[in-house]
Protein backbone atom coordinates (compact mmCIF):
# COMPACT_ATOMS: atom_id res chain seq x y z
CA UNK A 1 0.00 0.00 0.00
CA UNK A 2 1.12 3.81 -0.81
CA UNK A 3 2.74 5.58 2.11
CA UNK A 4 0.87 8.89 2.98
CA UNK A 5 3.17 11.41 0.78
CA UNK A 6 1.54 15.12 1.72
CA UNK A 7 1.01 16.94 4.77
CA UNK A 8 -2.38 17.32 5.72
CA UNK A 9 -3.42 20.83 4.76
CA UNK A 10 -7.39 22.00 5.97
CA UNK A 11 -8.84 21.08 2.71
CA UNK A 12 -8.01 18.99 0.03
CA UNK A 13 -9.72 19.36 -3.42
CA UNK A 14 -8.75 15.87 -5.41
CA UNK A 15 -9.65 15.80 -8.74
CA UNK A 16 -9.53 12.47 -10.65
CA UNK A 17 -8.63 12.88 -15.00
CA UNK A 18 -8.24 10.66 -17.50
CA UNK A 19 -7.36 12.64 -21.04
CA UNK A 20 -9.30 16.08 -19.82
CA UNK A 21 -6.39 18.04 -21.61
CA UNK A 22 -9.22 20.51 -22.83
CA UNK A 23 -10.78 21.40 -19.42
CA UNK A 24 -8.20 20.80 -16.60
CA UNK A 25 -6.85 24.11 -16.31
CA UNK A 26 -9.99 25.96 -15.74
CA UNK A 27 -10.82 22.86 -13.34
CA UNK A 28 -7.74 23.79 -11.40
CA UNK A 29 -8.42 27.37 -11.57
CA UNK A 30 -11.64 28.22 -11.02
CA UNK A 31 -11.01 25.27 -7.90
CA UNK A 32 -8.34 27.73 -6.37
CA UNK A 33 -10.52 30.62 -6.72
CA UNK A 34 -13.30 29.35 -4.84
CA UNK A 35 -10.92 27.49 -2.12
CA UNK A 36 -7.82 29.55 -2.23
CA UNK A 37 -6.75 28.32 1.17
CA UNK A 38 -7.51 24.43 -0.44
CA UNK A 39 -4.31 22.71 -1.73
CA UNK A 40 -5.74 21.11 -5.20
CA UNK A 41 -4.18 17.39 -6.27
CA UNK A 42 -5.16 16.22 -9.78
CA UNK A 43 -4.53 12.17 -10.31
CA UNK A 44 -4.05 11.56 -13.48
CA UNK A 45 -5.08 8.12 -14.60
CA UNK A 46 -2.50 7.31 -17.75
CA UNK A 47 -3.67 10.67 -19.77
CA UNK A 48 -1.71 10.60 -23.24
CA UNK A 49 -2.84 14.31 -23.97
CA UNK A 50 -1.25 16.19 -21.55
CA UNK A 51 -3.68 16.47 -18.91
CA UNK A 52 -0.76 16.11 -16.22
CA UNK A 53 1.43 18.78 -17.35
CA UNK A 54 -1.52 21.20 -17.58
CA UNK A 55 -2.94 20.66 -14.47
CA UNK A 56 0.38 20.84 -13.10
CA UNK A 57 0.86 24.32 -14.56
CA UNK A 58 -2.09 25.81 -13.55
CA UNK A 59 -1.14 24.95 -9.84
CA UNK A 60 -2.43 21.45 -8.99
CA UNK A 61 -0.01 18.87 -7.36
CA UNK A 62 -0.18 16.31 -9.77
CA UNK A 63 0.05 12.24 -9.11
CA UNK A 64 -0.21 9.63 -11.25
CA UNK A 65 -2.38 6.01 -11.23
CA UNK A 66 -1.04 3.60 -13.21
CA UNK A 67 -3.88 1.24 -12.93
CA UNK A 68 -6.63 1.98 -15.07
CA UNK A 69 -9.96 2.62 -13.46
CA UNK A 70 -11.99 6.02 -11.20
CA UNK A 71 -12.17 3.53 -8.76
CA UNK A 72 -8.44 2.68 -8.18
CA UNK A 73 -7.92 6.47 -8.63
CA UNK A 74 -10.11 6.98 -5.35
CA UNK A 75 -8.31 4.25 -3.62
CA UNK A 76 -4.81 5.77 -4.37
CA UNK A 77 -6.65 9.68 -3.03
CA UNK A 78 -7.11 8.22 0.30
CA UNK A 79 -4.06 6.34 0.39
CA UNK A 80 -1.74 8.95 -0.42
CA UNK A 81 -3.45 12.24 0.91
CA UNK A 82 -4.32 13.56 4.25
CA UNK A 83 -6.79 16.62 4.91
CA UNK A 84 -9.39 17.54 7.47
CA UNK A 85 -12.11 17.78 4.79
CA UNK A 86 -11.95 16.64 1.13
CA UNK A 87 -13.79 17.66 -2.13
CA UNK A 88 -13.85 15.66 -4.76
CA UNK A 89 -15.14 16.78 -8.67
CA UNK A 90 -14.42 15.51 -11.82
CA UNK A 91 -11.98 17.40 -14.38
CA UNK A 92 -14.37 17.81 -17.09
CA UNK A 93 -15.88 20.82 -15.96
CA UNK A 94 -19.40 19.67 -15.44
CA UNK A 95 -19.25 20.86 -12.04
CA UNK A 96 -19.69 24.59 -10.50
CA UNK A 97 -16.77 25.48 -8.72
CA UNK A 98 -17.81 28.10 -6.75
CA UNK A 99 -20.32 26.22 -4.77
CA UNK A 100 -17.16 24.34 -3.11
CA UNK A 101 -17.79 26.37 -0.19
CA UNK A 102 -21.11 25.65 0.12
CA UNK A 103 -20.27 21.59 -0.36
CA UNK A 104 -17.85 21.59 2.47
CA UNK A 105 -19.47 23.98 4.93
CA UNK A 106 -21.92 21.00 6.22
CA UNK A 107 -18.29 18.74 6.73
CA UNK A 108 -16.74 21.92 8.67
CA UNK A 109 -19.24 21.94 10.84
CA UNK A 110 -19.57 18.57 11.68
CA UNK A 111 -23.28 18.55 10.31
CA UNK A 112 -22.29 15.62 8.11
CA UNK A 113 -20.06 13.12 6.68
CA UNK A 114 -20.92 13.31 3.62
CA UNK A 115 -21.97 16.33 1.09
CA UNK A 116 -23.10 15.00 -2.33
CA UNK A 117 -23.52 18.11 -5.27
CA UNK A 118 -26.88 16.78 -6.16
CA UNK A 119 -26.89 17.29 -10.03
CA UNK A 120 -29.68 19.86 -11.77
CA UNK A 121 -29.07 19.55 -15.16
CA UNK A 122 -28.92 23.36 -17.37
CA UNK A 123 -29.73 21.38 -20.33
CA UNK A 124 -31.08 17.47 -19.36
CA UNK A 125 -30.79 16.46 -23.25
CA UNK A 126 -27.37 17.57 -23.26
CA UNK A 127 -25.79 16.94 -20.24
CA UNK A 128 -27.22 13.08 -20.46
CA UNK A 129 -26.42 10.73 -22.54
CA UNK A 130 -29.77 8.77 -23.98
CA UNK A 131 -31.01 5.93 -21.06
CA UNK A 132 -28.89 7.78 -18.20
CA UNK A 133 -31.57 9.73 -16.68
CA UNK A 134 -33.62 5.75 -16.85
CA UNK A 135 -30.62 4.41 -15.33
CA UNK A 136 -29.49 7.05 -12.41
CA UNK A 137 -33.63 6.89 -11.91
CA UNK A 138 -33.57 2.51 -11.40
CA UNK A 139 -30.26 2.83 -9.24
CA UNK A 140 -31.63 5.45 -6.83
CA UNK A 141 -34.75 3.72 -6.57
CA UNK A 142 -32.73 0.35 -5.65
CA UNK A 143 -30.38 1.58 -3.03
CA UNK A 144 -33.26 3.62 -1.51
CA UNK A 145 -35.39 0.92 -1.56
CA UNK A 146 -32.75 -1.89 0.11
CA UNK A 147 -30.81 0.71 2.14
CA UNK A 148 -34.21 2.71 3.25
CA UNK A 149 -32.68 5.94 1.91
CA UNK A 150 -34.51 8.76 0.48
CA UNK A 151 -31.37 9.92 -1.77
CA UNK A 152 -32.13 11.83 -5.04
CA UNK A 153 -28.60 10.98 -6.65
CA UNK A 154 -26.35 8.46 -5.74
CA UNK A 155 -23.88 8.71 -8.52
CA UNK A 156 -23.08 12.09 -8.75
CA UNK A 157 -19.04 12.63 -8.85
CA UNK A 158 -18.96 16.32 -6.80
CA UNK A 159 -18.38 15.28 -3.01
CA UNK A 160 -17.41 16.59 0.46
CA UNK A 161 -16.47 14.07 2.88
CA UNK A 162 -14.50 14.17 6.04
CA UNK A 163 -11.50 12.61 7.20
CA UNK A 164 -13.38 9.71 8.78
CA UNK A 165 -14.98 9.32 5.83
CA UNK A 166 -11.52 8.84 4.02
CA UNK A 167 -10.01 6.78 6.85
CA UNK A 168 -12.59 4.15 7.00
CA UNK A 169 -14.58 3.55 3.29
CA UNK A 170 -13.20 0.61 1.58
CA UNK A 171 -12.86 0.67 -1.96
CA UNK A 172 -13.47 -2.37 -3.68
CA UNK A 173 -15.13 -0.55 -6.96
CA UNK A 174 -12.26 -0.14 -10.34
CA UNK A 175 -14.53 1.51 -12.22
CA UNK A 176 -17.28 4.19 -12.57
CA UNK A 177 -19.47 2.38 -10.12
CA UNK A 178 -16.96 3.85 -7.11
CA UNK A 179 -19.66 6.88 -6.68
CA UNK A 180 -22.44 4.08 -6.20
CA UNK A 181 -19.89 2.27 -4.03
CA UNK A 182 -19.60 5.22 -1.76
CA UNK A 183 -23.04 6.34 -1.30
CA UNK A 184 -24.17 2.53 -0.58
CA UNK A 185 -21.04 2.20 2.13
CA UNK A 186 -21.94 5.50 3.64
CA UNK A 187 -25.42 4.34 3.77
CA UNK A 188 -24.38 1.11 5.61
CA UNK A 189 -22.51 2.83 8.33
CA UNK A 190 -25.21 5.01 8.68
CA UNK A 191 -22.83 8.11 8.39
CA UNK A 192 -25.03 11.59 7.78
CA UNK A 193 -25.44 11.92 4.26
CA UNK A 194 -26.83 15.95 2.93
CA UNK A 195 -27.49 16.51 -0.44
CA UNK A 196 -27.18 20.05 -2.07
CA UNK A 197 -28.44 20.75 -5.73
CA UNK A 198 -26.05 22.10 -7.85
CA UNK A 199 -25.85 22.67 -11.57
CA UNK A 200 -24.71 20.07 -13.82
CA UNK A 201 -23.27 21.57 -17.27
CA UNK A 202 -22.96 19.65 -20.54
CA UNK A 203 -19.52 18.57 -21.53
CA UNK A 204 -17.63 21.74 -23.24
CA UNK A 205 -16.58 21.13 -26.99
CA UNK A 206 -13.22 19.05 -27.01
CA UNK A 207 -13.96 17.32 -23.99
CA UNK A 208 -15.37 13.73 -24.65
CA UNK A 209 -17.39 11.24 -21.77
CA UNK A 210 -15.55 7.84 -21.29
CA UNK A 211 -18.50 6.07 -19.38
CA UNK A 212 -19.57 3.31 -21.40
CA UNK A 213 -23.73 3.27 -20.97
CA UNK A 214 -24.35 -0.15 -21.12
CA UNK A 215 -20.88 -2.06 -20.10
CA UNK A 216 -21.26 0.61 -16.94
CA UNK A 217 -24.64 0.45 -16.54
CA UNK A 218 -24.92 -2.88 -15.57
CA UNK A 219 -21.53 -2.71 -13.30
CA UNK A 220 -23.30 -0.67 -11.28
CA UNK A 221 -26.18 -2.84 -10.93
CA UNK A 222 -23.83 -5.78 -10.41
CA UNK A 223 -22.41 -3.16 -7.66
CA UNK A 224 -25.66 -2.97 -6.26
CA UNK A 225 -26.57 -6.80 -5.80
CA UNK A 226 -23.02 -7.89 -4.52
CA UNK A 227 -23.21 -5.07 -1.61
CA UNK A 228 -26.52 -6.00 -0.72
CA UNK A 229 -25.69 -9.53 -1.09
CA UNK A 230 -22.49 -8.24 1.70
CA UNK A 231 -24.08 -5.59 3.68
CA UNK A 232 -27.90 -6.92 4.11
CA UNK A 233 -27.45 -10.50 3.88
CA UNK A 234 -30.25 -11.78 6.06
CA UNK A 235 -32.54 -9.90 3.56
CA UNK A 236 -30.76 -10.82 0.57
CA UNK A 237 -30.55 -14.70 1.61
CA UNK A 238 -33.76 -14.82 3.28
CA UNK A 239 -35.55 -13.42 0.80
CA UNK A 240 -33.82 -16.34 -1.39
CA UNK A 241 -35.21 -18.47 1.02
CA UNK A 242 -38.54 -17.55 1.00
CA UNK A 243 -38.96 -18.35 -2.78
CA UNK A 244 -37.65 -21.30 -2.98
CA UNK A 245 -39.74 -22.18 0.38
CA UNK A 246 -42.85 -20.85 -1.40
CA UNK A 247 -42.06 -23.03 -4.89
CA UNK A 248 -41.02 -25.91 -2.69
CA UNK A 249 -44.78 -25.57 -0.94
CA UNK A 250 -46.63 -25.19 -4.71
CA UNK A 251 -45.04 -28.07 -5.76
CA UNK A 252 -45.61 -30.34 -3.03
CA UNK A 253 -49.43 -28.83 -2.53
CA UNK A 254 -49.30 -29.88 -6.53
CA UNK A 255 -48.61 -33.10 -5.71
CA UNK A 256 -51.34 -33.64 -3.15
CA UNK A 257 -53.74 -31.95 -4.75
CA UNK A 258 -53.83 -33.70 -8.14
CA UNK A 259 -54.31 -37.46 -8.68
CA UNK A 260 -52.06 -39.28 -10.64
CA UNK A 261 -51.38 -42.48 -12.71
CA UNK A 262 -48.99 -45.23 -10.68
CA UNK A 263 -45.31 -45.22 -11.23
CA UNK A 264 -45.51 -41.28 -12.63
CA UNK A 265 -41.81 -40.03 -13.65
CA UNK A 266 -43.74 -36.32 -13.41
CA UNK A 267 -45.03 -37.07 -9.57
CA UNK A 268 -41.80 -37.91 -8.53
CA UNK A 269 -39.73 -35.39 -10.24
CA UNK A 270 -42.06 -32.51 -8.60
CA UNK A 271 -41.08 -34.80 -5.34
CA UNK A 272 -37.42 -34.56 -5.83
CA UNK A 273 -37.81 -30.90 -6.86
CA UNK A 274 -39.87 -29.56 -4.04
CA UNK A 275 -37.60 -31.35 -1.42
CA UNK A 276 -34.12 -30.13 -2.99
CA UNK A 277 -36.26 -26.73 -3.12
CA UNK A 278 -36.99 -26.86 0.96
CA UNK A 279 -33.62 -27.87 1.53
CA UNK A 280 -32.27 -24.91 -0.51
CA UNK A 281 -34.85 -22.63 1.69
CA UNK A 282 -32.93 -23.49 4.92
CA UNK A 283 -29.33 -23.54 3.20
CA UNK A 284 -30.56 -20.17 2.42
CA UNK A 285 -31.94 -18.98 5.44
CA UNK A 286 -28.91 -20.59 7.49
CA UNK A 287 -26.44 -18.40 5.48
CA UNK A 288 -28.10 -15.05 6.02
CA UNK A 289 -28.06 -15.47 9.67
CA UNK A 290 -24.51 -16.34 9.80
CA UNK A 291 -23.13 -13.54 7.56
CA UNK A 292 -25.32 -11.40 9.78
CA UNK A 293 -24.02 -12.84 12.65
CA UNK A 294 -20.47 -12.10 11.56
CA UNK A 295 -21.14 -8.78 9.97
CA UNK A 296 -22.32 -7.79 13.36
CA UNK A 297 -19.15 -8.53 15.16
CA UNK A 298 -17.03 -7.08 12.66
CA UNK A 299 -19.04 -3.77 13.19
CA UNK A 300 -18.31 -4.24 16.79
CA UNK A 301 -14.45 -4.47 16.20
CA UNK A 302 -14.63 -1.53 13.63
CA UNK A 303 -16.68 0.48 16.43
CA UNK A 304 -13.79 -0.07 18.77
CA UNK A 305 -10.99 0.18 16.64
CA UNK A 306 -12.10 3.83 15.62
CA UNK A 307 -12.10 4.70 19.05
CA UNK A 308 -8.86 3.29 19.56
CA UNK A 309 -7.50 5.49 17.12
CA UNK A 310 -8.87 8.71 17.79
CA UNK A 311 -7.43 8.19 20.90
CA UNK A 312 -4.00 7.69 19.72
CA UNK A 313 -4.39 10.93 17.41
CA UNK A 314 -5.79 12.95 20.12
CA UNK A 315 -2.63 12.10 22.41
CA UNK A 316 -0.02 12.52 19.35
CA UNK A 317 -1.83 16.14 19.44
CA UNK A 318 -1.65 16.63 22.51
CA UNK A 319 2.41 15.76 23.23
CA UNK A 320 1.42 12.94 25.24
CA UNK A 321 2.10 9.23 25.22
CA UNK A 322 -1.26 7.49 23.33
CA UNK A 323 -0.79 4.49 25.62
Amino acid sequence: MSQVTDASPGVAVLIPCYNEAATIEKVVRDFRAALPEATIYVFDNNSDDGTGDIARRAGAIVHTEKRQGKGFVVAAMFEKIEADTYLMADGDDTYPADRAAEMIAPVVAGEADMVVGCREAVDEAAAYRRFHVFGNWLVRKLINLIFGANLRDIMSGYRAFSREVALNLPIMAYGFDIETEMSIQCLYRRWVIREIPVEYRERPEGSESKLSTFRDGFRVLFRILSLFRSYKPLTFFGGMGIFFLVLSVVGGLTIWMREWPVGSGVRLALMITSATLMAMSLIAASIGLIVQLINFRFLELDSVTKRHRVRMERGVRRGKDPT
